[in-house]
């Protein structure tokens, strides 16, 4: 059975930092690629960053860029998401998301599986 289980979601002033962690079980990790998404109140899920298992490339979205940083401990099958410089737009529900690697790509083919998600909420 796959298993995604994000932690390390709270409240933090603007400015702050937190790290999320994703534990993973279930599958082949290095046939894999994990995707951090997030899903602010009355929006849709948006991509964040992704990394691609068997090499650890990354991809991050425009508003990650130099603020986030992801990655991943292949022997314990955690990918984790650094959040500096954190901002009230950032407030959202982030989960993990994992699907099979492709070429080309550091993100997902598929969004197989899926965590139930950890609450950040950044206040002013």
């Amino acid at each position: 059975e796959v298993q995604l289980v994000e932690s390390g979601g709270g409240l933090v002033q603007a400015g702050g930092s937190l790290r999320l962690s994703c534990a993973t079980s279930g599958f082949t990790f290095d046939d894999y690629a994990i995707a951090w998404f997030r899903q602010a109140p009355g929006k849709d899920h948006e991509t964040v960053s992704c990394i691609r298992m068997s090499d650890g490339s990354t991809y991050y979205v425009d508003f990650a860029k130099g603020r986030f940083a992801i990655s991943s401990d292949n022997a314990k099958k955690m990918v984790y998401l650094q959040m500096n410089s954190l901002e009230p737009t950032d407030t959202a529900v982030y989960k993990c998301v994992a699907g099979p690697k492709t070429d080309g790509s550091s993100c997902p083919r598929r969004r197989d599986y899926w965590g139930q998600g950890t609450q950040v909420t950044v206040s002013s």
